[in-house]
Protein backbone atom coordinates (compact mmCIF):
# COMPACT_ATOMS: atom_id res chain seq x y z
CA UNK A 1 0.00 0.00 0.00
CA UNK A 2 1.37 3.53 -0.85
CA UNK A 3 0.60 6.49 1.97
CA UNK A 4 0.47 4.69 4.91
CA UNK A 5 1.55 6.59 7.72
CA UNK A 6 0.44 5.04 11.12
CA UNK A 7 1.29 1.30 11.46
CA UNK A 8 0.08 -0.78 14.77
CA UNK A 9 1.68 -4.15 14.85
CA UNK A 10 0.25 -7.71 16.63
CA UNK A 11 2.53 -10.00 17.86
CA UNK A 12 0.23 -13.08 18.18
CA UNK A 13 0.21 -15.56 20.77
CA UNK A 14 -2.28 -17.89 19.10
CA UNK A 15 -5.63 -16.30 20.19
CA UNK A 16 -8.63 -17.41 18.67
CA UNK A 17 -9.57 -13.82 18.18
CA UNK A 18 -6.36 -12.10 16.99
CA UNK A 19 -7.39 -11.11 13.80
CA UNK A 20 -10.52 -9.79 15.47
CA UNK A 21 -8.12 -7.13 16.86
CA UNK A 22 -7.19 -6.63 13.87
CA UNK A 23 -10.52 -6.13 12.35
CA UNK A 24 -11.00 -3.70 14.58
CA UNK A 25 -8.42 -1.91 14.29
CA UNK A 26 -8.50 -1.49 10.17
CA UNK A 27 -12.71 -0.38 11.11
CA UNK A 28 -11.10 2.65 12.65
CA UNK A 29 -9.18 3.39 9.45
CA UNK A 30 -5.76 2.61 10.77
CA UNK A 31 -3.45 0.36 8.90
CA UNK A 32 -2.20 -2.75 11.05
CA UNK A 33 -0.44 -6.20 10.56
CA UNK A 34 -0.14 -9.38 12.38
CA UNK A 35 3.25 -10.91 12.84
CA UNK A 36 3.85 -14.37 14.88
CA UNK A 37 4.91 -14.15 18.75
CA UNK A 38 8.64 -15.64 17.49
CA UNK A 39 9.38 -13.22 14.75
CA UNK A 40 12.90 -11.84 15.47
CA UNK A 41 13.12 -8.28 17.31
CA UNK A 42 14.73 -6.96 14.24
CA UNK A 43 11.63 -7.72 11.73
CA UNK A 44 9.55 -6.01 14.46
CA UNK A 45 11.22 -2.89 14.89
CA UNK A 46 11.94 -2.70 11.06
CA UNK A 47 8.35 -2.32 10.61
CA UNK A 48 8.30 0.88 12.51
CA UNK A 49 5.14 -0.22 14.70
CA UNK A 50 3.55 3.14 16.29
CA UNK A 51 1.98 0.88 18.87
CA UNK A 52 2.47 -3.03 19.50
CA UNK A 53 -0.19 -4.95 20.67
CA UNK A 54 0.29 -8.13 22.26
CA UNK A 55 -2.55 -10.58 21.94
CA UNK A 56 -4.09 -13.43 23.80
CA UNK A 57 -3.34 -17.13 23.64
CA UNK A 58 -4.26 -20.43 25.06
CA UNK A 59 -1.07 -20.87 27.53
CA UNK A 60 0.42 -20.09 30.73
CA UNK A 61 3.45 -18.08 30.95
CA UNK A 62 4.72 -21.28 33.06
CA UNK A 63 3.82 -24.34 30.19
CA UNK A 64 6.77 -25.72 28.95
CA UNK A 65 7.12 -24.62 25.30
CA UNK A 66 4.72 -21.78 25.91
CA UNK A 67 5.43 -18.71 23.39
CA UNK A 68 7.77 -15.69 24.23
CA UNK A 69 8.65 -12.63 22.98
CA UNK A 70 12.39 -11.71 24.18
CA UNK A 71 12.47 -8.34 26.57
CA UNK A 72 13.85 -6.53 24.41
CA UNK A 73 10.79 -5.52 22.56
CA UNK A 74 9.75 -3.13 25.88
CA UNK A 75 12.75 -0.85 24.28
CA UNK A 76 11.08 0.11 21.29
CA UNK A 77 9.70 3.35 22.39
CA UNK A 78 6.12 2.65 21.30
CA UNK A 79 3.00 2.58 23.58
CA UNK A 80 1.97 -1.31 24.51
CA UNK A 81 -1.02 -3.26 24.82
CA UNK A 82 -1.16 -6.11 25.87
CA UNK A 83 -5.03 -8.59 26.23
CA UNK A 84 -4.88 -11.39 28.40
CA UNK A 85 -1.99 -13.77 27.64
CA UNK A 86 0.01 -10.97 26.26
CA UNK A 87 -0.78 -8.65 30.03
CA UNK A 88 0.76 -11.70 31.54
CA UNK A 89 3.40 -12.44 28.99
CA UNK A 90 4.34 -8.43 29.88
CA UNK A 91 3.89 -8.64 33.91
CA UNK A 92 6.81 -11.85 33.42
CA UNK A 93 8.93 -10.28 31.93
CA UNK A 94 8.81 -7.19 33.36
CA UNK A 95 9.14 -8.67 36.88
CA UNK A 96 5.74 -9.34 38.18
CA UNK A 97 3.55 -12.14 39.07
CA UNK A 98 1.30 -14.57 37.22
CA UNK A 99 -0.40 -17.65 39.08
CA UNK A 100 -2.91 -19.97 38.21
CA UNK A 101 -6.28 -18.58 39.41
CA UNK A 102 -8.82 -20.41 42.15
CA UNK A 103 -11.58 -19.21 40.02
CA UNK A 104 -10.85 -19.30 36.64
CA UNK A 105 -13.31 -16.85 34.30
CA UNK A 106 -15.25 -17.71 31.00
CA UNK A 107 -17.48 -15.01 29.40
CA UNK A 108 -19.20 -12.28 31.09
CA UNK A 109 -17.45 -10.46 33.96
CA UNK A 110 -18.43 -7.02 36.12
CA UNK A 111 -15.83 -4.40 35.11
CA UNK A 112 -15.25 -2.17 38.23
CA UNK A 113 -12.69 0.94 37.13
CA UNK A 114 -10.69 2.13 40.75
CA UNK A 115 -8.41 4.40 38.89
CA UNK A 116 -8.68 6.63 36.12
CA UNK A 117 -6.70 6.02 32.58
CA UNK A 118 -6.68 7.34 29.52
CA UNK A 119 -7.36 3.86 28.56
CA UNK A 120 -11.05 3.85 30.04
CA UNK A 121 -11.46 7.63 28.97
CA UNK A 122 -15.57 7.86 28.82
CA UNK A 123 -16.63 4.72 29.85
CA UNK A 124 -18.71 3.46 32.17
CA UNK A 125 -17.15 2.84 35.80
CA UNK A 126 -18.64 -0.12 35.78
CA UNK A 127 -19.77 -2.39 32.86
CA UNK A 128 -19.42 -6.05 31.25
CA UNK A 129 -16.40 -7.33 29.84
CA UNK A 130 -15.63 -10.66 27.77
CA UNK A 131 -12.90 -12.83 29.62
CA UNK A 132 -10.86 -15.93 29.05
CA UNK A 133 -8.38 -16.93 31.44
CA UNK A 134 -6.96 -19.73 33.63
CA UNK A 135 -4.30 -17.34 35.36
CA UNK A 136 -4.13 -14.26 37.47
CA UNK A 137 -1.46 -11.94 38.09
CA UNK A 138 -0.93 -11.90 41.87
CA UNK A 139 1.90 -8.97 41.83
CA UNK A 140 2.16 -6.25 38.75
CA UNK A 141 5.93 -5.04 37.78
CA UNK A 142 7.32 -2.42 39.31
CA UNK A 143 5.90 0.83 38.68
CA UNK A 144 2.66 -0.15 37.22
CA UNK A 145 -0.40 0.66 38.93
CA UNK A 146 -4.11 -1.57 38.82
CA UNK A 147 -6.50 0.38 37.05
CA UNK A 148 -9.65 -2.14 37.38
CA UNK A 149 -11.09 -5.28 38.75
CA UNK A 150 -13.28 -7.96 38.82
CA UNK A 151 -15.39 -9.91 41.42
CA UNK A 152 -12.50 -12.74 40.49
CA UNK A 153 -9.30 -11.31 39.20
CA UNK A 154 -7.94 -8.02 41.39
CA UNK A 155 -5.89 -7.08 38.69
CA UNK A 156 -7.95 -7.07 35.63
CA UNK A 157 -6.01 -3.85 34.11
CA UNK A 158 -3.12 -2.18 34.98
CA UNK A 159 -0.42 0.14 33.68
CA UNK A 160 2.50 2.46 33.57
CA UNK A 161 1.58 5.22 31.85
CA UNK A 162 5.07 6.77 31.77
CA UNK A 163 6.47 4.34 29.67
CA UNK A 164 3.42 3.69 28.21
CA UNK A 165 2.64 0.25 28.95
CA UNK A 166 -1.29 -0.74 29.54
CA UNK A 167 -2.45 -4.80 29.83
CA UNK A 168 -5.87 -5.90 29.60
CA UNK A 169 -6.91 -9.17 31.23
CA UNK A 170 -9.93 -8.63 29.64
CA UNK A 171 -10.59 -9.24 25.42
CA UNK A 172 -12.19 -5.35 24.31
CA UNK A 173 -11.86 -6.69 20.87
CA UNK A 174 -15.39 -8.86 21.25
CA UNK A 175 -18.58 -7.46 20.96
CA UNK A 176 -19.00 -9.05 24.24
CA UNK A 177 -17.28 -6.30 26.10
CA UNK A 178 -19.71 -3.32 26.58
CA UNK A 179 -16.89 -0.60 26.32
CA UNK A 180 -14.21 -2.59 24.00
CA UNK A 181 -14.51 -0.01 20.99
CA UNK A 182 -13.83 2.66 23.29
CA UNK A 183 -11.04 0.70 25.35
CA UNK A 184 -9.01 0.75 21.65
CA UNK A 185 -9.83 3.66 20.29
CA UNK A 186 -8.41 5.13 23.42
CA UNK A 187 -5.54 3.02 22.64
CA UNK A 188 -5.15 4.19 19.08
CA UNK A 189 -5.66 7.69 19.23
CA UNK A 190 -5.16 9.31 22.86
CA UNK A 191 -2.21 7.22 23.83
CA UNK A 192 -0.58 6.05 20.98
CA UNK A 193 -1.80 9.68 19.07
CA UNK A 194 -2.27 7.35 15.57
CA UNK A 195 -4.02 9.09 12.19
CA UNK A 196 -6.60 7.54 10.39
CA UNK A 197 -4.70 6.96 6.94
CA UNK A 198 -5.98 3.69 6.09
CA UNK A 199 -8.82 4.95 3.56
CA UNK A 200 -10.46 1.91 1.29
CA UNK A 201 -11.47 4.31 -1.21
CA UNK A 202 -7.53 4.86 -1.58
CA UNK A 203 -7.31 1.39 -2.24
CA UNK A 204 -8.19 0.49 -5.46
CA UNK A 205 -6.78 3.26 -7.76
CA UNK A 206 -3.05 2.87 -5.55
CA UNK A 207 -3.51 -0.78 -6.31
CA UNK A 208 -4.38 -0.40 -10.03
CA UNK A 209 -1.16 1.33 -10.76
CA UNK A 210 0.92 -0.96 -8.20
CA UNK A 211 -0.30 -4.27 -11.20
CA UNK A 212 0.03 -1.52 -13.76
CA UNK A 213 3.69 -0.65 -13.09
CA UNK A 214 4.84 -4.30 -11.39
CA UNK A 215 3.12 -5.86 -14.91
CA UNK A 216 5.21 -3.66 -17.20
CA UNK A 217 3.13 -4.38 -20.27
CA UNK A 218 3.09 -8.15 -19.61
CA UNK A 219 0.82 -10.28 -19.69
CA UNK A 220 -0.46 -12.15 -16.23
CA UNK A 221 -2.77 -15.35 -15.49
CA UNK A 222 -5.64 -15.60 -13.24
CA UNK A 223 -7.63 -18.45 -12.08
CA UNK A 224 -11.10 -17.75 -11.40
CA UNK A 225 -13.44 -19.96 -9.14
CA UNK A 226 -16.72 -17.84 -9.17
CA UNK A 227 -16.23 -16.56 -5.13
CA UNK A 228 -15.65 -13.09 -4.26
CA UNK A 229 -11.76 -13.22 -3.68
CA UNK A 230 -10.62 -14.68 -7.42
CA UNK A 231 -13.35 -12.06 -8.79
CA UNK A 232 -12.32 -9.05 -6.84
CA UNK A 233 -8.57 -9.47 -7.64
CA UNK A 234 -9.29 -10.09 -11.54
CA UNK A 235 -11.55 -7.13 -11.99
CA UNK A 236 -8.64 -5.07 -9.95
CA UNK A 237 -5.98 -6.73 -12.90
CA UNK A 238 -8.11 -6.14 -15.48
CA UNK A 239 -8.54 -1.94 -14.81
CA UNK A 240 -4.81 -1.85 -14.68
CA UNK A 241 -3.74 -4.41 -18.19
CA UNK A 242 -6.61 -4.86 -19.66
CA UNK A 243 -6.42 -7.19 -22.27
CA UNK A 244 -3.17 -8.51 -20.82
CA UNK A 245 -4.92 -10.52 -18.41
CA UNK A 246 -6.39 -13.94 -19.30
CA UNK A 247 -8.53 -15.95 -16.40
CA UNK A 248 -8.88 -19.71 -16.57
CA UNK A 249 -12.29 -20.99 -14.89
CA UNK A 250 -11.35 -24.81 -14.63
CA UNK A 251 -14.87 -26.43 -13.62
CA UNK A 252 -13.86 -29.45 -11.78
CA UNK A 253 -18.16 -31.14 -12.10
CA UNK A 254 -18.40 -30.07 -8.24
CA UNK A 255 -19.97 -27.34 -8.47
CA UNK A 256 -23.85 -26.44 -7.81
CA UNK A 257 -26.84 -26.37 -10.60
CA UNK A 258 -25.39 -25.28 -13.61
CA UNK A 259 -22.80 -22.86 -11.89
CA UNK A 260 -20.21 -23.14 -14.80
CA UNK A 261 -22.25 -22.22 -17.84
CA UNK A 262 -23.53 -19.28 -15.67
CA UNK A 263 -20.27 -18.25 -13.77
CA UNK A 264 -19.06 -17.92 -17.66
CA UNK A 265 -21.68 -15.74 -19.17
CA UNK A 266 -21.43 -13.45 -16.37
CA UNK A 267 -18.00 -12.55 -16.30
CA UNK A 268 -17.74 -12.18 -19.91
CA UNK A 269 -20.92 -10.00 -20.67
CA UNK A 270 -20.93 -8.23 -16.79
CA UNK A 271 -17.54 -7.70 -15.74
CA UNK A 272 -15.92 -7.97 -19.36
CA UNK A 273 -13.18 -10.26 -18.57
CA UNK A 274 -10.90 -12.30 -20.97
CA UNK A 275 -11.54 -15.97 -19.36
CA UNK A 276 -11.36 -19.20 -20.73
CA UNK A 277 -13.76 -22.50 -19.40
CA UNK A 278 -11.89 -25.74 -19.00
CA UNK A 279 -14.77 -28.83 -18.61
CA UNK A 280 -12.74 -31.17 -16.58
CA UNK A 281 -15.62 -33.10 -14.75
CA UNK A 282 -14.59 -36.38 -15.70
CA UNK A 283 -10.82 -36.31 -14.83
CA UNK A 284 -11.99 -35.08 -11.25
CA UNK A 285 -14.93 -37.97 -10.65
CA UNK A 286 -12.33 -40.65 -12.12
CA UNK A 287 -9.61 -39.10 -9.28
CA UNK A 288 -12.14 -39.37 -6.76
CA UNK A 289 -13.44 -42.89 -7.29
CA UNK A 290 -13.83 -44.66 -4.85
CA UNK A 291 -12.35 -41.85 -2.52
CA UNK A 292 -13.76 -41.32 1.33
CA UNK A 293 -11.47 -39.89 3.50
CA UNK A 294 -12.76 -36.11 3.33
CA UNK A 295 -8.58 -35.02 3.38
CA UNK A 296 -7.44 -37.57 0.37
CA UNK A 297 -10.91 -35.87 -1.08
CA UNK A 298 -9.31 -32.47 -0.98
CA UNK A 299 -5.90 -33.22 -1.63
CA UNK A 300 -6.28 -35.14 -4.79
CA UNK A 301 -8.82 -32.00 -6.08
CA UNK A 302 -6.19 -29.37 -5.14
CA UNK A 303 -3.69 -31.11 -6.89
CA UNK A 304 -5.32 -32.26 -9.94
CA UNK A 305 -6.70 -28.40 -10.54
CA UNK A 306 -2.83 -27.30 -10.21
CA UNK A 307 -2.28 -29.72 -12.93
CA UNK A 308 -4.77 -28.70 -15.29
CA UNK A 309 -4.26 -25.24 -14.67
CA UNK A 310 -0.29 -25.74 -15.10
CA UNK A 311 -1.46 -27.58 -18.44
CA UNK A 312 -3.87 -24.51 -19.56
CA UNK A 313 -1.57 -21.86 -18.83
CA UNK A 314 1.42 -22.95 -20.19
CA UNK A 315 -0.33 -22.35 -23.57
CA UNK A 316 -0.41 -18.84 -22.95
CA UNK A 317 2.69 -17.28 -24.61
CA UNK A 318 4.66 -14.79 -22.74
CA UNK A 319 2.74 -15.03 -19.41
CA UNK A 320 4.78 -13.41 -16.77
CA UNK A 321 2.63 -13.20 -13.75
CA UNK A 322 -0.55 -15.27 -12.09
CA UNK A 323 -3.02 -12.94 -10.03
CA UNK A 324 -4.00 -14.45 -7.01
CA UNK A 325 -6.81 -13.88 -4.70
CA UNK A 326 -4.98 -14.48 -1.54
CA UNK A 327 -6.01 -12.29 2.07
CA UNK A 328 -4.23 -11.51 5.14
CA UNK A 329 -6.53 -14.19 6.94
CA UNK A 330 -4.43 -16.93 4.35
CA UNK A 331 -1.37 -15.31 4.64
CA UNK A 332 -1.58 -14.99 8.78
CA UNK A 333 -2.57 -18.77 8.88
CA UNK A 334 0.37 -19.58 6.66
CA UNK A 335 2.92 -18.47 8.72
CA UNK A 336 1.65 -19.29 12.07
CA UNK A 337 3.47 -21.02 14.65
CA UNK A 338 2.73 -22.45 17.49
CA UNK A 339 5.48 -23.75 20.57
CA UNK A 340 7.27 -26.72 18.99
CA UNK A 341 4.84 -26.95 15.87
CA UNK A 342 5.03 -25.46 12.66
CA UNK A 343 2.56 -24.63 10.09
CA UNK A 344 -0.84 -25.30 11.41
CA UNK A 345 -2.79 -24.75 8.19
CA UNK A 346 -0.81 -24.71 4.59
CA UNK A 347 -3.18 -22.79 1.07
CA UNK A 348 -2.28 -23.63 -2.02
CA UNK A 349 -3.06 -20.20 -2.57
CA UNK A 350 0.20 -18.57 -0.57
CA UNK A 351 2.75 -19.21 -3.03
CA UNK A 352 1.84 -22.50 -4.46
CA UNK A 353 1.98 -22.29 -8.04
CA UNK A 354 4.60 -19.95 -9.27
CA UNK A 355 7.13 -21.93 -8.68
CA UNK A 356 5.83 -24.81 -10.53
CA UNK A 357 4.96 -21.95 -13.98
CA UNK A 358 7.80 -20.07 -13.31
CA UNK A 359 5.54 -16.85 -12.76
CA UNK A 360 5.64 -14.03 -10.51
CA UNK A 361 2.71 -13.37 -7.99
CA UNK A 362 0.33 -10.62 -8.21
CA UNK A 363 -1.91 -10.50 -5.12
CA UNK A 364 -3.58 -7.23 -4.85
CA UNK A 365 -5.54 -8.49 -1.77
CA UNK A 366 -2.59 -9.84 -0.13
CA UNK A 367 -3.38 -6.73 2.70
CA UNK A 368 -7.11 -7.57 3.45
CA UNK A 369 -10.05 -9.22 4.92
CA UNK A 370 -12.77 -10.60 3.97
CA UNK A 371 -15.20 -7.66 4.92
CA UNK A 372 -12.71 -5.26 3.16
CA UNK A 373 -12.59 -7.23 0.19
CA UNK A 374 -16.35 -7.28 -0.70
CA UNK A 375 -15.91 -3.42 0.27
CA UNK A 376 -14.13 -3.03 -2.62
CA UNK A 377 -15.64 -5.16 -4.69
CA UNK A 378 -18.82 -2.49 -4.38
CA UNK A 379 -16.68 0.44 -4.91
CA UNK A 380 -15.64 -1.28 -7.90
CA UNK A 381 -19.51 -1.66 -9.05
CA UNK A 382 -19.15 -5.76 -9.01
CA UNK A 383 -22.75 -6.74 -9.10
CA UNK A 384 -24.29 -7.90 -5.38
CA UNK A 385 -24.56 -11.94 -6.99
CA UNK A 386 -21.31 -11.80 -6.76
CA UNK A 387 -20.11 -9.89 -3.71
CA UNK A 388 -23.02 -11.02 -1.50
CA UNK A 389 -22.34 -14.53 -3.01
CA UNK A 390 -21.74 -17.43 0.12
CA UNK A 391 -18.76 -18.69 0.45
CA UNK A 392 -18.42 -22.41 -1.12
CA UNK A 393 -15.71 -25.02 -0.68
CA UNK A 394 -12.76 -25.09 -3.17
CA UNK A 395 -13.53 -28.92 -3.10
CA UNK A 396 -17.33 -27.97 -3.50
CA UNK A 397 -19.97 -30.70 -3.56
CA UNK A 398 -17.41 -33.31 -2.87
CA UNK A 399 -16.95 -32.60 0.93
CA UNK A 400 -21.13 -31.80 1.09
CA UNK A 401 -21.06 -35.65 0.61
CA UNK A 402 -20.12 -37.82 2.92
CA UNK A 403 -17.92 -40.76 1.75
CA UNK A 404 -16.99 -41.25 -1.63
CA UNK A 405 -18.62 -38.98 -4.81
CA UNK A 406 -19.92 -40.67 -7.82
CA UNK A 407 -22.19 -38.88 -10.84
CA UNK A 408 -25.87 -40.19 -8.79
CA UNK A 409 -24.83 -38.72 -5.69
CA UNK A 410 -23.66 -35.19 -7.20
CA UNK A 411 -27.10 -35.49 -8.99
CA UNK A 412 -29.08 -35.75 -5.98
CA UNK A 413 -26.88 -33.08 -3.86
CA UNK A 414 -27.66 -30.56 -6.79
CA UNK A 415 -31.08 -31.11 -6.54
CA UNK A 416 -31.30 -30.76 -2.87
CA UNK A 417 -29.06 -27.50 -2.90
CA UNK A 418 -31.19 -25.92 -5.53
CA UNK A 419 -34.32 -26.53 -3.68
CA UNK A 420 -32.41 -24.87 -0.67
CA UNK A 421 -31.45 -21.90 -2.62
CA UNK A 422 -34.70 -21.24 -3.48
CA UNK A 423 -36.67 -21.45 -0.30
CA UNK A 424 -33.96 -19.41 0.96
CA UNK A 425 -34.20 -16.58 -1.25
CA UNK A 426 -38.21 -16.91 -1.43
CA UNK A 427 -37.72 -16.44 2.65
CA UNK A 428 -35.46 -13.37 2.75
CA UNK A 429 -33.30 -14.72 4.21
CA UNK A 430 -30.39 -14.78 1.30
CA UNK A 431 -27.74 -12.78 2.09
CA UNK A 432 -28.48 -12.63 5.72
CA UNK A 433 -27.27 -15.64 6.54
CA UNK A 434 -23.45 -16.38 5.82
CA UNK A 435 -23.67 -20.10 4.20
CA UNK A 436 -26.75 -22.28 3.72
CA UNK A 437 -26.70 -25.67 1.93
CA UNK A 438 -27.70 -29.24 2.41
CA UNK A 439 -25.15 -32.63 3.14
CA UNK A 440 -25.70 -36.04 1.28
CA UNK A 441 -25.15 -38.50 4.06
CA UNK A 442 -25.52 -41.64 2.31
CA UNK A 443 -26.73 -43.86 5.50
CA UNK A 444 -29.89 -45.70 4.33
CA UNK A 445 -33.05 -45.24 6.93
CA UNK A 446 -36.07 -46.64 6.43
CA UNK A 447 -39.22 -44.59 5.61
CA UNK A 448 -42.60 -44.60 4.28
CA UNK A 449 -43.61 -43.47 0.59
CA UNK A 450 -46.77 -43.91 -1.04
CA UNK A 451 -48.15 -46.88 1.08
CA UNK A 452 -45.04 -48.61 0.58
CA UNK A 453 -41.59 -49.00 2.51
CA UNK A 454 -38.60 -46.97 1.50
CA UNK A 455 -34.78 -47.65 2.29
CA UNK A 456 -33.00 -44.19 1.48
CA UNK A 457 -30.50 -41.50 1.85
CA UNK A 458 -30.78 -38.48 4.06
CA UNK A 459 -30.08 -35.19 3.66
CA UNK A 460 -28.66 -32.77 6.83
CA UNK A 461 -29.69 -29.06 6.28
CA UNK A 462 -26.74 -26.74 7.53
CA UNK A 463 -27.39 -22.71 7.83
CA UNK A 464 -25.04 -20.59 9.78
CA UNK A 465 -24.85 -17.07 10.64
CA UNK A 466 -20.89 -16.13 11.37
CA UNK A 467 -19.45 -12.28 10.46
CA UNK A 468 -16.05 -14.28 9.58
CA UNK A 469 -16.07 -18.05 9.31
CA UNK A 470 -13.87 -18.16 12.26
CA UNK A 471 -16.69 -19.11 14.79
CA UNK A 472 -20.67 -19.40 13.80
CA UNK A 473 -24.10 -20.41 15.17
CA UNK A 474 -27.06 -22.02 13.67
CA UNK A 475 -29.79 -19.94 12.29
CA UNK A 476 -32.35 -20.77 13.85
CA UNK A 477 -34.87 -20.87 10.88
CA UNK A 478 -38.79 -20.94 11.34
CA UNK A 479 -40.69 -24.23 10.73
CA UNK A 480 -42.29 -23.45 7.78
CA UNK A 481 -39.14 -22.68 6.26
CA UNK A 482 -37.75 -26.18 7.13
CA UNK A 483 -41.18 -27.98 6.66
CA UNK A 484 -41.29 -26.65 2.94
CA UNK A 485 -37.59 -27.54 2.56
CA UNK A 486 -38.03 -31.02 3.97
CA UNK A 487 -41.26 -31.75 2.12
CA UNK A 488 -39.68 -30.35 -1.61
CA UNK A 489 -36.62 -32.50 -1.18
CA UNK A 490 -38.54 -35.51 -0.49
CA UNK A 491 -41.22 -35.45 -3.38
CA UNK A 492 -38.86 -33.69 -5.97
CA UNK A 493 -35.03 -35.94 -4.90
CA UNK A 494 -35.09 -39.55 -6.23
CA UNK A 495 -33.07 -41.02 -3.01
CA UNK A 496 -34.08 -39.27 -0.33
CA UNK A 497 -36.69 -40.37 2.20
CA UNK A 498 -35.15 -38.54 5.28
CA UNK A 499 -34.32 -34.66 6.25
CA UNK A 500 -32.68 -33.33 9.44
CA UNK A 501 -31.11 -30.28 10.64
CA UNK A 502 -27.75 -29.19 12.10
CA UNK A 503 -28.19 -27.49 15.06
CA UNK A 504 -24.35 -27.37 16.37
CA UNK A 505 -22.23 -24.26 16.16
CA UNK A 506 -18.61 -23.38 15.36
CA UNK A 507 -16.70 -24.67 17.58
CA UNK A 508 -17.31 -27.44 18.56
CA UNK A 509 -18.24 -28.31 14.98
CA UNK A 510 -16.99 -27.12 11.87
CA UNK A 511 -19.03 -24.91 9.04
CA UNK A 512 -18.44 -27.60 6.48
CA UNK A 513 -19.44 -31.61 7.31
CA UNK A 514 -15.76 -32.79 5.76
Amino acid sequence: MEKVFSKILIIDFGSQYTQLIARKIRESEVYCEIYPFNSSYKKIKDFKPDAIILSGGPSSVYDSGAPFITKEIFNIDVPFLGICYGMQIMAYLLSGEVKPAKNREYGHSKLAIIKESKLFKGCEKSSLVWMSHGDIIVKTPPDFVVTSQTENCSVASFENSERKLYGLQFHPEVAHTACGRKILNNFLFNIAKVKKTWKLEDFIENKVREIKNLADGKKAICALSGGVDSTVAAVLANKAIGDKLRCIFVDNGLLRENEGKAVIKFYKENLKLNVKLVNASDLFLKALKGIKDPEKKRKIIGKLFIEIFEKEAKKIADAGFLVQGTLYPDVIESVRVFGASSIIKSHHNVGGLPKKLNLKLIEPLRELFKDEVRIIGKNLRIPAEIISRQPFPGPGLAIRIIGDVDKNKLNILRQADTIVTEEIKKSGLEGKVWQSFPVLIPVKTVGVMGDKRSYESLIALRAVSSSDGMTADFVKLDYDILRTISARIISEVKGINRVVYDITSKPPSTIEWE
